[in-house]
């Protein structure tokens, strides 16, 4: 067998040490931001956001990247080919975001439903949606990466296409989109793109921010985005299984 493949045994045995890593780190993570909410939604998290200090705020930025580095990590022990260290940063970041909402429910019974909106990440801009969204990319993450590993026999590779490729991109874009659309709205309209060092000390921002309350979702955008991963999926699965080299080729 080539060395650059894993067997399936090697990639079950690597899941589930990744998958207890994703594990205890969601459980981290949710420590972190019960202690947050703590000091910042004493009265339980809601919108409008509460604003931080700079200098929090840049920690805030320090750790959530340094989270996306211990992920993309994982993936590069796990992994031998790129496509497969990009299966298990998928895998172990969706385990990860999971049990970050698991974790919540069990430490702070957050959120009352899965429809609750809550604040998903800073970089680059903010992002925001209901707690289901997150989770649902995260059960299409951990299909894509178990296809990845697991959709070809023991010791060959995957191919991976390039209309995968572009439905796969296109797709997380879109989603990304509609993460991002709300506060990214907010800094367009308002012309505070020119001044992002100082938003924090911009009282016409701080203003908006501190009223805005996000009520909807783009579900169309969001689903539009899924469909085409879920296309991209099916597609990875079928050209693998006939070992065809068809027009999807890249």
């Amino acid at each position: 067998m080539p060395e650059e493949h894993l067997s399936k045994q090697t990639a079950r045995r690597n899941l589930l040490i990744a998958g207890i890593f994703a594990v205890s780190m969601g459980f981290l993570e949710a420590i972190v931001v019960v202690y947050l909410r703590e000091i910042y939604y004493p009265e339980g998290f809601q919108f409008p956001l509460h604003t931080f200090d700079q200098h929090i705020l840049i920690v805030e930025l320090i750790r959530e990247l340094s989270t996306l580095i211990m992920l993309v990590a994982i993936g590069l022990l796990a992994g031998r080919t790129i496509l497969q260290k990009f299966a298990y940063f998928l895998y172990t970041f969706a385990i990860w975001d999971i049990f970050y909402y698991v974790a919540l429910k069990l430490l702070l019974n957050w959120p009352p439903s899965l429809l609750t909106w809550d604040l998903l990440f800073l970089i680059p801009v903010t992002w925001v949606g209901p707690v289901i969204s997150p989770i649902i990319c995260s059960l299409t993450m951990i299909l894509l990466a178990m296809v990845i590993l697991f959709v070809k026999k023991d010791g060959e590779p995957v191919k991976w296409k390039l209309l995968n490729r572009i439905f796969i991109l296109t797709g997380a874009i879109i989603i990304f989109t509609t993460f991002i659309w709300d506060y990214s709205n907010i800094l367009i309209k308002g012309g505070f793109l020119g001044d992002l060092a100082n938003l924090t000390k911009n009282p016409a921002f701080l203003e908006i921010i501190t009223t805005y309350i996000p009520v909807r979702f783009k579900w169309g955008l969001f689903w539009l985005g899924e469909i085409l991963i879920l296309i991209s999926i099916s597609l990875l699965v079928v050209g693998n299984k006939r070992g065809t080299t068809s027009c999807l080729r890249g």
